[in-house]
């Protein structure tokens, strides 16, 4: 347990206890299946963003990001970029025409209800396979939190992983299985103005505590002049691969679910803005944070890169100002694992239960299965987290990718793309999927490749040769298609 813990635990004691009070509260407000799993389209512009961006970027913000810009220098900030760009590009592109969209096609309120109302898939295909794919690879992202939330355990408090796991994992099934979608995305606001300043706070006071900026950036310098090279030991395919990372924000249903839940289109221009500033500056805070970790720990080098952000809360500031510092650690981690618990939970409730098992069933047993749901996710996931050699990038790397393939040009072209159809839809979601999961099992020459950005060409082609295949788009399809669009338009 490091020096002056105390004020520190206080500080995550208060913290977790105002979490699950915000659970208690949304639970008062969640009397439906609407409610729990998309807070009845009724979020604000300033809830909604904050909390697309905190679901968004878990521990890998505030451990993975810096601990790979520790590990090897400025090059990775491709990541970062990619993010930045892919995440822009998501609120400006994306956001308002699936807000509009979902609720012009039933009033759609999970991503696999959208697809089937979207292509008017009476077979219920698309429905079974994109919430199969949502339950796999949700599984190992929801991991990734947990790996991150024993890093932080054991740095902080010298708890063994086991321990740490279970400590974390019961709060956030709590609040989550209280409260649902409200719960989340009131905890998500708090936690991403947590993150936000954590990631704000740190690289400017260590910087000041260095000397400055010259100095601190001498030294890196001096330690690796490659350090602060953006092209050093990556050739074309690894630059592609780092960038291609943005590709992935198209299709994380714990993401774009907050569009679908913008109160109304007259709150988009406004969520758009926080939600951009919010994602740049943030991503910058965490690059700095990693590349001025190089020079402060340079005399003593740090055993695990990922924990270079808990490193400098320790070193740098008052306990108690660290234990709220740390607190945004654990906000990432719940902030997104909340989330994907919530998703995989609305797939099997909305998407199996409901949609196979008993499509009669009343609004409070789907609510009850939907919590039965996130305890079964959870248990699962925590199965898997108990790999010691697993880390928070490598987790998330994986689960980006397969989402992001599966989903990403499946969401974009049946946005955007008139004539796209039901069996377009279903070989683009098939053929990312498996590409990403083949992918990761080859090595050497093109298979250095990040597997997002080959799943994603390869769904892409699918989707436009398969949609050139068999039936056109029905008469319903297109005008809905039409309405969507003037609807976007006209916000």
């Amino acid at each position: 347990m490091v020096e002056g813990s105390l004020p520190i635990i206080i500080t995550f004691v208060v913290y977790l206890i105002g979490m699950i009070a915000l659970g208690l509260i949304a639970y008062k407000m969640t009397d439906n299946l609407s409610d729990y799993v998309l807070g009845g389209r009724r979020l604000g512009a300033g809830v909604a963003a904050l909390s697309a961006g905190a679901s968004d970027m878990s521990s890998w913000l505030l451990l993975g990001l810096p601990g790979a810009l520790y590990a090897a220098g400025l090059v990775e900030a491709w990541i970062a970029i990619g993010l930045a760009i892919g995440a822009v590009v998501n609120w400006m592109l994306v956001a308002g025409r699936l807000r509009a969209y979902t609720e012009i096609a039933n009033d759609s309120i999970t991503l696999p209800d959208f697809f089937e109302n979207r292509f008017k898939d009476n077979s219920r295909s698309l429905r079974i396979v994109s919430a199969l794919l949502i339950l796999i690879f949700f599984t190992f992202y929801t991991s990734s939190g947990l790996v991150g939330g024993a890093v932080l355990f054991e740095s902080t408090f010298g708890l063994d992983q086991t321990t740490a796991l279970w400590v974390g994992a019961i709060i956030i099934i709590a609040y989550t299985f209280l409260g649902g979608f409200l719960a989340v995305s009131w905890t998500d606001f708090v936690q991403g103005i947590l993150m936000f300043l954590a990631l704000i706070v740190i690289p400017i006071v260590a910087i000041m505590d260095f000397g400055g900026i010259g100095p601190t950036f001498d030294q890196i310098r001096s330690i690796d002049p490659n350090n602060l090279s953006l092209f050093s030991g990556v050739g074309i395919i690894g630059i592609i691969s780092l960038l291609g990372w943005g590709l992935g924000y198209f299709g994380q249903p714990h993401i774009i679910v907050r569009f679908m839940a913008i109160r109304s289109m007259k709150e988009l221009p406004k969520a758009q803005g926080i939600g951009i500033t919010w994602v740049v500056l943030s991503m910058t805070g965490a690059v700095f944070t990693g590349l001025v970790g190089i020079a402060y720990f340079a005399d003593a080098p740090l055993d695990n890169p990922e924990t270079v952000f808990l490193e400098f809360t320790q070193v740098l500031v008052h306990p108690v100002v660290a234990g709220v510092l740390l607190a945004a650690v654990l906000a990432a981690i719940m902030s997104t694992i909340d989330s994907q618990l919530l998703v995989s939970s609305s797939a099997l409730t909305e998407d199996f239960y409901k949609g196979f098992i008993r499509p009669n069933a009343s609004q409070k047993e789907l609510v009850t299965v939907g919590r039965i749901g996130v305890l079964a996710v959870a248990v699962v996931a925590l199965i898997l987290a108990q790999n010691p050699d697993a880390t928070v990038l490598e987790l998330v790397s994986y689960a980006w990718a397969g989402l992001g393939a599966a989903f990403g040009p499946l969401v974009l072209f049946s946005l955007f793309w008139k004539d796209m159809t039901r069996n377009g839809a279903l070989a683009g979601m098939i053929s990312g999927g498996v590409t990403v999961i083949v992918w990761a099992l080859l090595e050497g020459g093109i298979f250095d490749l990040y597997e997002l950005v080959s799943g994603f060409v390869i769904s892409s082609i699918f989707i436009i040769i398969f949609s050139k295949i068999g039936a056109k788009p029905t008469k319903e399809m297109q005008e809905e298609f039409e309405r969507a669009r003037a609807m976007d338009k006209g916000a």
